[in-house]
């Protein structure tokens, strides 16, 4: 292999990776979300957690959402698996969707040792902007197999709003 041909794969792997970091960073910037361990968070104690990776209270998680408009109303699902329905605290303030809660730890009966802790527990928040404007009056929730729907209806039916912008 010449210094050459080293030259232009090491540049494709670079343009690769930071085109990978980049599209990450657009389509997940908002998901990411710091969950805060508290005192009701039920960690275990870092005495039998082998896990070198690990660092308590710095939980963060991906609170992905899909978010659906449609003429009459918009429809959030966010993936937040390991809770109950009633972990959550559901607001629209202003013109976003927030959606807050605690994830709490739940012990294991043995007496083994934690190898790994990857999932992120503690108190959460996660803020979805919403496109128009709803009637948070008349929304309505549901949570089945760690998926929260929340349909929110819209105060002015009709469709999707689309702008046309010149490019000078």
């Amino acid at each position: 292999m010449d210094i050459n041909n080293l030259k232009e794969n090491v540049e494709s792997w670079w343009s690769n990776v930071s085109e990978g970091w980049r599209q990450l960073r657009r389509s997940a910037s908002g998901a990411l979300t710091r969950f805060k361990p508290g005192d009701t968070t039920n960690l275990p104690e870092s005495s039998s957690i082998d896990d070198e990776l690990w660092v308590p209270g710095l939980s963060w998680s991906m609170l992905g959402v899909d978010l659906l408009e449609d003429d009459r109303r918009l429809v959030a699902r966010l993936e937040i698996p390991g809770l109950d329905k009633d972990d959550f605290k559901i607001e629209v303030v202003d013109d976003a969707l927030v959606v807050s809660g605690e994830k709490r730890f739940e012990r294991d009966s043995s007496d083994g040792r934690w190898r790994t802790i990857q999932c992120a527990y503690g108190a959460f928040r996660r803020v979805v902007p919403l496109p128009a404007p709803v009637r948070a009056d008349q929304a309505k929730a549901s949570y089945r197999n760690g998926v929260l729907r929340v349909e929110l209806p819209k105060v002015e039916p009709g469709p999707a709003r689309s702008v046309t912008i010149d490019v000078q």
